[in-house]
């Protein structure tokens, strides 16, 4: 009997050994930026006065990420609370969002405050001192200090409710439709606290592409129990409304905007709503685009069918964000166009509570595309900024393409009219509108690590931050997203933020260099496809914009094409109109140049061509040879699938070049410059491959 003890006494021993000295849990990506832990001494002190879920919140994040070792209490609070008014700080200019943490004096002693004026900033004050320590900040020192420049930070999720996600490239959807109301998955708190953590504040739950049943009671009601989770971390959600629902759900024969009875079922439906969700959002609406139904099926404007819905939900508090991106193959005008010759005429026609959301260009989210001419021409209207944070375009989940300088790129463009950039269009500091907005369709999804991919993470992440401050610098946001997800080592922290910084200009080089643009095969947007031409509407074909001949190629959008170019203020236009003045980056977006054209460097735009598909590929390589020394630097399991992936993308930009010469090559009849490769297999290999499954594809 003594020996069994004894044996069971040294079998636990054993075990707790194992477990004090094994590795740490493998690093699947759950936790995405938010991997600090308070180590096993115990947290930093922290109180907190007053009491709400929300202010509970942020001291349990603080108890979680802070470490011991900082020497200075913690002390969170309203700005509203005795003990911090009495301080007589200048938190009234943070609004209702913004935060304030410095070293102060409370009862006597020394404390770190972090105070707002609601508890929503004091949440995203914690998480701002989380990050600056996470960022190698010190707790001791730190004065920290922001308020959102843009209202509304919403994530767009086109998901279906089947669960599959539409150009989703990260498993299902994360909504269990199924299962809810009844059981909310704690994936649902995981994902309001990383919202919550970069300063998101809504989320659409369903696609724009919608369904009538979403604005049916069950539905309702699942929306509701996702509500009920997300409002303590200050996230409101919002639903894709489709405009025929009043005939499809509501009985009624019609959905003009301009009938009483159509009014009057939205108005009853939002009454719903808001029976369910006090704090519900408001609408998303895609009308008139890709087949939706719209208010242009009665002979109504886009103004009448948005002012219609908001008519419905202003009771309440909610808004209408109505969808720019339109465009019909019933119309013969160059596509870049549509939007604009839409919407112009209808500045200042829509309701106070309704944002039109714009592409951040005029086409459709592609790798490089010039800021929408909207953007500076309806200075009536609040314009929301929409971004894709979904790759649909850039190598969907596999390829890196970190698009945080995709976003500062378009931000920081000038529109024309004065020093006024999209960023100030887009905040309402041009025209002091104080209804702003800016949304990102989201790239999350069931996948463990959420994005299908570490470095995917990161453009979540990138879009939060500029959503909160359009200012903020793109390279500035990947060292500070890095050193959250791989620790503050320079020795990691350099080669990673170096990748993330030159790898979306390697995707626009591999795919599309010179403006050129949409040349991805059908449906699936996977791989190349400069060749297609078939597709029922013109505007799907990759050749209606390349418009490659024996003489040159590109699409002229000056006075002697679609004359695009004008919808730009005249300042943006004349710079567009001429090749020598165009932005190499976009000469081929506004001009159709012969191949012989000679670029700034002297050599010729088809010899340039190939010198950008090699520089991309060439680029990728380089990626993965400085992944490749990290290997000893970077937990076992993310380093691995990164590796993969790299490998995934080396031989997909390969792809990508080798076709798209080959076509050229069958097009302007050209040699390849002196020392560039030939493409790997003929043209008609290209052409034959076929991937009718790929992931995220509408069926």
């Amino acid at each position: 009997m003594k020996a069994m003890r004894t044996l069971v006494r040294a079998s636990a021993m054993a075990v707790t050994a194992a477990l004090l000295t094994a590795p740490a849990a493998a690093e699947d990506g759950y936790r995405l930026w938010l991997r600090s832990d308070a180590p096993a001494e115990g947290p930093i002190a922290i109180s907190r006065l007053g009491d709400t879920p929300t202010l509970r919140l942020a001291e349990a994040e603080l108890r979680r990420d802070l470490p011991a070792a900082a020497n200075l209490p913690v002390v969170v609070a309203l700005a509203s609370d005795p003990a911090v008014s009495a301080l007589r700080l200048p938190v009234a200019e943070l609004g209702n969002e913004g935060y304030l943490v410095r070293p102060s004096s409370i009862g006597g002693r020394q404390v770190l405050l972090i105070t707002g004026n609601t508890d929503r900033g004091v949440l995203y004050g914690a998480f701002a001192l989380i990050r600056h320590v996470a960022s190698g900040g010190q707790v001791a020192n730190a004065t920290l200090r922001s308020a959102p420049k843009v209202k509304l930070r919403v994530l767009n999720h086109w998901d279906n409710l089947d669960g599959t996600v539409e150009r989703g490239y990260s498993g299902e959807s994360l909504w269990d439709w199924w299962k809810l109301p009844d059981y909310r998955d704690p994936r649902y708190t995981d994902y309001a606290r990383a919202n919550a953590s970069i300063g998101v504040n809504g989320t659409v739950l369903n696609n724009v592409n919608a369904k009538a049943d979403s604005l049916t009671a069950p539905y309702i009601a699942k929306a509701a129990a996702l509500a009920d989770v997300f409002r303590p971390w200050g996230i409101r959600v919002y639903l894709s409304a489709r405009f025929s629902a009043p005939i499809e759900i509501g009985g009624l024969k019609t959905a003009d905007p301009r009938d009483p009875a159509v009014a009057a079922w939205w108005k009853a439906k939002a009454d719903e709503i808001y029976r369910a969700i006090p704090d519900f959002g408001g609408f998303l609406v895609k009308a008139n685009s890709e087949g939706q139904p719209g208010p242009r099926d009665y002979g109504a404007s886009h103004a009448d069918g948005a002012n219609m819905l908001a008519a419905a939900v202003k009771p309440h508090g909610g808004i209408v964000m109505w969808r720019a991106f339109v465009y019909a193959d019933t119309d013969p005008e160059d596509r870049a166009k549509q939007a604009y010759t839409e919407f112009k005429p209808l500045d200042g026609k829509f309701a106070d509570n309704v944002l039109v959301q714009v592409k951040n260009g005029a086409i459709d989210f592609q790798p490089r595309e010039p800021f929408h001419p909207l953007f500076g021409a309806m200075p009536k209207t609040p314009l929301m900024m929409e971004f894709q944070i979904t790759k649909e375009y850039l190598g969907q989940a596999t390829h890196l393409a970190y698009l945080g300088p995709l976003f500062t790129e378009v931000l920081e463009a000038k529109t024309g009219r004065g020093q006024e950039t999209v960023a100030s269009v887009v905040d309402g500091e041009s025209e002091n509108h104080q209804l702003t907005g800016m949304a990102g369709v989201a790239n999350i999804g069931d996948d463990r690590d959420w994005t299908g991919g570490t470095f995917n993470q990161a453009n979540w992440y990138a879009f939060g931050r500029l959503a909160w401050d359009p200012s903020l610098d793109s390279a500035a946001i990947a060292r500070e997203w890095a050193q959250q997800t791989f620790g503050t080592d320079p020795r990691v922290i350099g080669p990673v933020v170096d990748m993330m910084m030159r790898s979306r200009e390697a995707v626009v080089d591999y795919t599309g260099p010179f403006g050129l643009a949409h040349l991805m095969a059908t449906g699936h947007h996977y791989g190349p496809g400069p060749w297609v031409s078939e597709l029922q509407r013109p505007e799907w074909n990759p050749v209606y914009y390349h418009r490659a001949d024996r003489q040159g190629i590109g699409f002229d959008r000056t006075r002697t094409g679609s004359n695009a170019v004008a919808q730009y203020a005249p300042a943006v236009a004349k710079l567009y109109a001429s090749p020598r003045t165009t932005p190499e980056s976009e000469l081929l977006w506004f001009h159709h140049l012969p191949w012989d054209y000679r670029l700034k460097s002297g050599e010729t735009l088809w010899d340039g061509m190939v010198r950008r598909y090699d520089r991309g590929v060439a680029t990728v390589a380089a990626m993965r040879r400085e992944w490749d020394g990290l290997r000893a630097l970077v937990d076992t399991e993310r380093w691995e699938k990164t590796a993969a992936f790299l490998a995934i993308q080396e031989r997909e930009a390969r792809w990508w070049r080798d076709a798209s010469l080959s076509y050229w090559q069958s097009v302007n009849g050209l040699p390849l410059p002196a020392g560039a490769a030939p493409p790997e297999h003929d043209l008609a290999w290209y052409k034959a491959q076929s991937y009718p499954h790929a992931p995220g594809n509408p069926h």
